[in-house]
């Protein structure tokens, strides 16, 4: 009786992990739908620009809806200044918070203080940024600019950069923060049973075990800059010609698109902008399956 008991809770038991396992299967098939309708989607709407452009779309540097003239060359770089910008000026931030919280004051009023801060930077909204931007840090940037002998456009890929930086910040530190509190406590004990300062440790433990964690923070935080729009819009100055350096004023394919798309009546305009929507989505998988390639070798290499 007791053998038959035992042999039936195991068939439940297989049976709820059967039908647990395809739940879960389901959802992923299902998310993998969503992607692909999202892309093909894309496409269709895409395709009367595509014929029209060709590969011309990518390269063409003229932006003029009242010729019909339509090229994503400056988009395309004022997209990746910015976001890779904001992404290197992140970095020293994001890691030193990190290391901070998890090595220095792990608890406290401090480490509270500091929390809170960072996730309140994490719930402000763009548009907020985008106005702190636009009338603190752009007339900074002027001042800059003149002291340099530049236009004084105030606005423009640096002021943008310096704006995303701060929207990304608490994002990479925060996911960086959890995975270094990951390592082992007996790594960091060996070593410094072996003399080994707090900086060594650092250094030579912490740092090594964590670093495809952290560097899958930095390409999260590097998605968010891709896609960000309200506050760049602001900041950025909206320019449509090639841009010469980090000080001049851009377009980002997110803002040209939200400038731009409810004003847009020709069937042309409106498929060349929809192409733009699919060149961000095109751009952010390609560095997301990148960066995962990365993440997977630095893992095979710490293991």
């Amino acid at each position: 009786m007791k053998e038959n008991n035992q042999s039936e809770k195991s068939n439940l038991i297989k049976e709820d992990s059967f039908i647990f396992k395809r739940i879960l299967f389901s959802f992923n098939v299902f998310l993998l739908i969503l992607l692909g309708a999202i892309f093909i989607t894309l496409f269709v709407f895409s395709i009367p620009a595509i014929k029209r452009f060709g590969l011309s779309f990518l390269v063409n540097t003229t932006w003029d809806p009242v010729i019909g003239e339509f090229g994503a060359l400056p988009f395309i770089v004022g997209t990746v200044l910015t976001s890779f910008i904001a992404l290197f000026l992140s970095i020293p931030f994001s890691f030193s918070v990190s290391i901070f919280l998890t090595e220095y004051f792990p608890s406290g009023w401090l480490s509270n203080l500091l929390t809170s801060a960072l996730e309140l930077l994490a719930g402000i909204p763009s548009i907020i940024y985008g106005m702190w931007g636009l009338f603190i840090l752009a007339p900074v940037v002027r001042e800059i600019q003149i002291k340099l002998g530049l236009p004084p456009y105030g606005v423009g890929i640096f002021t943008a950069s310096i704006v995303l930086t701060l929207m990304i910040i608490p994002y990479s530190s925060s996911i960086s923060r959890e995975v270094i509190s990951l390592v082992p406590n007996d790594l960091k004990e060996a070593a410094y049973s072996l003399g080994a300062t707090k900086y060594e440790v650092i250094k030579k433990v912490i740092f090594p075990y964590s670093s495809s964690g952290i560097f899958a923070g930095l390409l999260l935080s590097l998605g968010r800059a891709l896609g960000e729009t309200m506050a760049v819009t602001m900041v950025i100055g909206n320019s449509y010609f090639l841009p010469k350096d980090i000080f001049s004023p851009a377009h980002t394919i997110a803002s040209i698109i939200a400038n731009e798309f409810t004003e847009a009546t020709d069937p042309v305009y409106v498929s060349a902008l929809i192409e733009l929507g699919m060149l961000l989505f095109v751009i952010t998988f390609l560095f997301s399956l990148i960066g995962r390639i990365i993440v997977k070798k630095f893992t095979v290499h710490e293991g």
